[in-house]
């Protein structure tokens, strides 16, 4: 039997946050423990992106705490916010690879910029980080000359060039056909279990939310608030809000999530 997760790494403090006067969401409140695959979800427009780049530091929250491993990521600065962001890498929509580059320098290009090893180790760790994700003998190939699936798991490779212990993927199943995007959820299974990297993914892809998460929340855009925690299994048919229950069964419903 799995050990429950009860360490926290993540915690969210009475979030605001907004665009202009537009509020977004109201005082949010959550955890992610240690070693979790943590899913935040909710319809279109209800902030799940914005979420996540006001966690790893691009947008500024208009109040509340971002602490990662106790440390508040809203009012870090300098070598404080440094030692942050080198516990988190961030696999973003696109994938966000360097064109004019192949994989292996793709992957290096972190340990170039944050770290002091020679190339030769440079080049060892890049090929690691891409045979994790199973993409060894695909080192010299250029973005452009591998499926979107590919570059989705170059991506993660590059995030993980330098060991975080959190890694942020935002909507990594889109553009991908099942097959490709249910691979890409065994991968994830394949690195939170073996290597006990905690994941934060926003996606609304509900076969990737019923195999990948282990908690969920739910952000609502009319409340501004989270509406759902727990296990998307047992919300599917058990949580309180009907339109939680509404979203899981794919039902559609009058009120907008």
């Amino acid at each position: 039997m799995e050990q429950v997760k009860t360490e926290k790494i993540i915690e969210v403090k009475d979030l605001t946050a907004g665009y202009g006067e537009s509020m977004t969401f109201d005082k949010i409140s959550f955890d992610v423990k240690k070693g979790e695959v943590f899913v935040i979800l909710g319809g279109s427009g209800c902030g799940k992106s914005t979420l996540l780049k006001q966690m790893i530091g691009l947008y500024q929250p208009w109040s509340g705490e971002i602490l990662i491993g106790g440390q508040d990521m809203v009012k870090a600065e300098g070598k404080e916010r440094l030692e942050i962001l080198n516990r988190i890498g961030v696999m973003y929509q696109s994938g966000a690879l360097f064109g004019s580059m192949n994989l292996l320098e793709n992957i290096m290009l972190p340990l170039e910029e944050f770290t002091q090893l020679p190339e030769i180790a440079r080049r060892s760790v890049a090929a690691l980080k891409l045979m994790l994700v199973g993409l060894q003998g695909f080192e010299q190939h250029m973005p452009s000359e591998i499926s979107g699936g590919m570059q989705k798991r170059a991506a993660i490779a590059r995030a993980m060039a330098l060991d975080p212990k959190i890694l942020f993927l935002d909507e990594p199943s889109a553009g991908l056909d099942p097959i490709t995007s249910a691979e890409l959820d065994q991968l994830i299974l394949k690195l939170s279990r073996g290597l006990g990297i905690t994941f934060v993914v926003v996606t609304h892809e509900l076969e990737s939310i019923f195999t990948i998460a282990d908690r969920v929340i739910m952000l609502d855009k009319k409340t501004k608030k989270i509406i759902a925690e727990g296990d998307p299994k047992f919300l599917k048919d058990h949580c309180e809000n009907e339109n939680v229950r509404k979203f899981f069964n794919r039902q559609v419903s009058k009120d907008e999530l």
